[in-house]
C-alpha cells in the first residue's frame, strides 16, 4: 500500500509540475494568447500559493514540490502574457489574484487550515473556470496547448486517487474538480479541431520514419 501511495503521489507531482510547462512554452514561442485567460493565470498563481501554504502548515510535503514549481511556471506565463498583450492584461490578472484567488480566505479565517484545505481543493474549480470560459467563448484557440490539459486531466485523476487513499478532503475536492474542468477544455478542443496540432505532429513523425 505504501508503494502504491508513493507511486501515485510521485506521478501526480511530476504531471502537476509539468502541466503548465507546455502552455508557458507555447505562449513564449508563438506570442499568441487566443483562448488563454489572464484571469486564469492570475487565479492559478494565487491558488498554487494557497496550496504551498497549506502543504507547509499541515506538513503535507507530498504536494509542496508541485505547488511551488507550478507557482513559478504561472508567474513566467504571466510575464510572457503581459509582454504580448500589454498593461491591459494586468486588470484580468488582478481579478484572478485578488478576487477569485482569495476564495479560500474566509474559510481560513473561520476554521483555520482544516476548513481552508477543503476550500482550497474546491477552489481548483475556480482556478480553472476562467480557462474553461475563455475556451468556450471563441473558436480561435491557437494559444491553448492541448498537452497542458491532457496532463491536467490525468493529474486530477491521480490526486483524486491519492486523496481517497489518505482520506484528505482537500485533495479529493481538488482532484474531482480538476478532472471535470480539464475534461471540459479537452472536449472543447476536440469540438473545434485544435487537437489536430498533436495529430499533425504524429503524422509528420510517421512520414519521416517511413522515409527512413
Amino acid at each position: 500500500m505504501n508503494f502504491i501511495l508513493t507511486l501515485t503521489v510521485v506521478a501526480a507531482s511530476v504531471l502537476g509540475s509539468g502541466m503548465a510547462l507546455p502552455q508557458a512554452m507555447r505562449l513564449a514561442r508563438t506570442g499568441k494568447v487566443d483562448g488563454v485567460s489572464a484571469v486564469w493565470i492570475g487565479v492559478s498563481m494565487a491558488i498554487n500559493a494557497w496550496w504551498t501554504a497549506y502543504a507547509v502548515a499541515t506538513s503535507l510535503w507530498a504536494i509542496l514540490p508541485v505547488s511551488t514549481v507550478s507557482l513559478g511556471l504561472y508567474f513566467a506565463m504571466a510575464t510572457v502574457f503581459v509582454r504580448s498583450v500589454g498593461r491591459a492584461a494586468l486588470g484580468g490578472m488582478a481579478v484572478g489574484v485578488l478576487g477569485l484567488g482569495m476564495a479560500p480566505l474566509p474559510a481560513f479565517l473561520i476554521g483555520g487550515w482544516d476548513m481552508a484545505g477543503l476550500a482550497i481543493g474546491l477552489s481548483y474549480g475556480i482556478q480553472l473556470a476562467p480557462a474553461v470560459f475563455a475556451a468556450y467563448r471563441t473558436r480561435q484557440l491557437d494559444g491553448v496547448a492541448p498537452t497542458t490539459w491532457m496532463l491536467s486531466f490525468v493529474e486530477g485523476l491521480l490526486w483524486l486517487a491519492y486523496g481517497a487513499m489518505i482520506t484528505d478532503l482537500a485533495l479529493l475536492a481538488g482532484g474531482a474538480t480538476g478532472v471535470a474542468m480539464a475534461g471540459a477544455i479537452l472536449l472543447r478542443l476536440v469540438a473545434v479541431g485544435s487537437v489536430s496540432d498533436l495529430i499533425r505532429v504524429d503524422e509528420v513523425t510517421r512520414v519521416k520514419v517511413s522515409r527512413n
